[in-house]
């Protein structure tokens, strides 16, 4: 007997096994190779469970893009983060979180996705395609051995030719089933020695269950394309129009603000122009549930192409209108006053309508005039806008109505350096004060201007005077005009995305709820009698199959007597024969 250390240790181990110590040294492990390791990469990157870890990659991946303010959708949020965070600013900009679905790694799992998908999809449609076209399946032998099996024995009358009966059989069998949906193919075995000849057709469905899986995986990867390349000619731009003004879609023109997608061609946008006729909105009245607020924007615009006949278009929220392939929002609106500022001479030196930001539901409004010539002194002016100006109290004004029914323009003026002079981009809509001296309003010591439509009043200082035109003087309805602010949004990938997603939801619920099943039916003849034996198998959770197993039995039970082939065991009695779904309840199911 053996003293052997491995003896010792591990007793039921001989000493010649290939894991005892003796022989570690001899075994050699197979190389991969850098063939083998890319071969190994390539079938990990296509499987399935990646294809799902980077869809869900890519999910929490796009969740920065709904937080932290994005360069492309809201420029303005990212300097404001810039300006509040500065010392987090630094660390998102490093980490491309202001521009998420342009980032490398924003990217990287969206390419891998991309990857994953097609590579996942096209060996399975090979093999799909290759199962199309296989036949079914041939009939197993013992078909009692499966689950959902049933069995039936009909007596033929003598004379009957047993085996012509069973191929009948088998007929009636293989048109019910191909009524159904199934695909069939007849098997038939001829008659040896004592057995008689074995007739069966084998039959199968549910592949549009695979073409469903197959056509659902196809979409998403149509989904993905669809949104990187239309991505990149998608353009989203704003404007303002003021009643009677117009715009022209041309990046120099006309917007206040444009974010167009790495593929767009700037130089080459549709042409086409629109002017605002007019601007409708409605107001629940005072005294009435709800007072002040507004029951529909109507924005009239006159829309040109060329080529075409000037048409008279509206567009209201959530109801865009189409321009040469770009859709038009209304996004919002509010009155733009018409300020004139002369020096002392009377020299006009600054005449515009200036758009006025809405701050509150009655539209009292805030905007900014800046004069940077003509007066002795850069101007600049912010202007407190009220339609429906009231005292609310120690003389403070606010609007008590959105419409125009006391319409009052206050203003607090400033001289000094506007601060454009040295290139700097500045905002219309906002002012700094801080090169500036205030004359007017606030803590100056000379109270805020204050006037109406048609109004005028000397600027503080003998800089000139400022006057508050009256619309009406021209022949508009009112005396201040409205302007509205508007979305251009031009997406060549919308279309396709939603294609792709009904095409992807169409494949979903064909993978979830087509069953995948076979089904046999053999007749075999001896002594006198047909035998039949049906069977059904699942593949995959199918809990209907029992039933459909009862159905064929009843179905076939019943063109089999409607044929007058033989007659079911046991129905023959004294009170007649049983009816086709009684024989077929009496078959006997295993």
């Amino acid at each position: 007997m053996s003293n052997s250390r491995s003896d010792l240790t591990e007793p039921l181990r001989p000493a010649d096994h290939a894991d005892a110590p003796e022989r570690a040294d001899d075994i050699a492990q197979p190389k991969l190779g850098v063939v083998g390791w890319l071969r190994w990469g390539w079938r990990q990157l296509t499987s399935m469970r990646t294809a799902l870890v980077l869809l869900l990659l890519l999910a929490i991946a796009a969740i920065p893009g709904s937080i932290v303010p994005q360069r492309t959708a809201d420029p303005n949020g990212v300097i404001e983060f810039q300006s509040k965070n500065p010392d987090l600013y630094e660390i998102y900009d490093k980490l491309q979180l202001f521009d998420v679905y342009s980032s490398v790694w924003f990217s990287a799992i969206y390419i891998l996705l991309f990857i994953s998908l097609i590579g996942c999809v096209i060996p399975r449609t090979k093999h799909h395609y290759k199962a199309l076209r296989a036949r079914p399946p041939r009939t197993p032998v013992r078909l009692s051995r499966l689950d959902d099996h049933a069995e039936t024995v009909r007596s033929l009358p003598e004379g009957t030719d047993a085996d012509a009966a069973a191929v009948r059989a088998v007929e009636l069998a293989q048109a019910q089933l191909r009524k159904a949906g199934y695909r069939v193919e007849r098997y038939d075995t001829p008659a040896s020695g004592r057995r008689g000849a074995v007739t069966s057709v084998s039959a199968e469905r549910g592949y549009a269950r695979e073409t469903g899986n197959l056509v659902f995986h196809a979409a998403l990867v149509g989904v993905l394309l669809s949104v990187g390349v239309g991505g990149g000619l998608t353009y989203t731009g704003q404007t303002v129009l003021v009643q009677g003004d117009s715009f022209v879609n041309s990046l120099g023109l006309g917007y206040t603000s444009f974010n167009p997608g790495r593929f767009v061609d700037t130089d080459a946008l549709p042409p086409y122009s629109l002017t605002l006729d007019s601007f409708d909105v409605s107001y629940v009245p005072v005294g009435e549930a709800g007072q002040g607020q507004a029951g529909d924007f109507a924005a009239n615009l006159t829309t040109r192409e060329p080529g075409q006949d000037p048409k008279q278009q509206t567009v209201r929220v959530n109801h865009p209108i189409d321009m040469a392939g770009d859709r038009v929002y209304l996004m919002g609106n509010g009155y733009a006053p018409t300020i004139t500022v002369r020096n002392p001479d009377g020299d006009i030196a600054f005449r515009d309508t200036v758009e006025f930001l809405p701050q509150d539901a009655n539209m009292t409004s805030q905007g900014v005039i800046k004069v940077p010539d003509g007066l002795s002194d850069q101007v600049g002016m912010v202007g407190y806008f009220y339609p429906t100006a009231i005292d609310a109290h120690s003389g403070i004004l606010t609007s008590a109505y959105p419409s125009l029914a006391n319409p009052v323009l206050t203003l607090w003026v400033y001289a000094g350096d506007l601060g454009i002079d040295d290139g700097t981009p500045r905002s219309v809509f906002t002012l700094d004060p801080t090169d500036m001296t205030q004359l007017a309003g606030a803590d100056s010591g000379t109270p805020a201007l204050e006037l109406e439509p048609g109004e005028t009043v000397d600027l503080p200082g003998g800089l000139g005077t400022i006057t508050f035109e009256d619309e009406r003087t021209t022949g508009a309805s009112e005396p201040v005009k409205r302007y509205v602010s508007l979305s251009i949004h031009r997406d060549v990938g919308a279309p396709w995305v939603l294609a792709f997603a009904i095409i992807a939801l169409a494949g979903l619920l064909a993978a979830l709820f087509v069953p995948r099943r076979r089904m046999w039916v053999k007749a075999t003849s001896a002594d006198g009698t047909l035998r039949l034996e049906y069977a059904g198998l699942a593949r995959g959770e199918d809990p209907a199959i029992a039933v459909a197993v009862a159905d064929l039995v009843r179905g076939h039970t019943a063109a089999l007597d409607a044929e007058g082939i033989g007659a079911a065991r046991g129905a023959e009695s004294g009170d007649g024969p049983a009816s086709a779904p009684d024989r077929a309840e009496g078959a006997r199911v295993d």
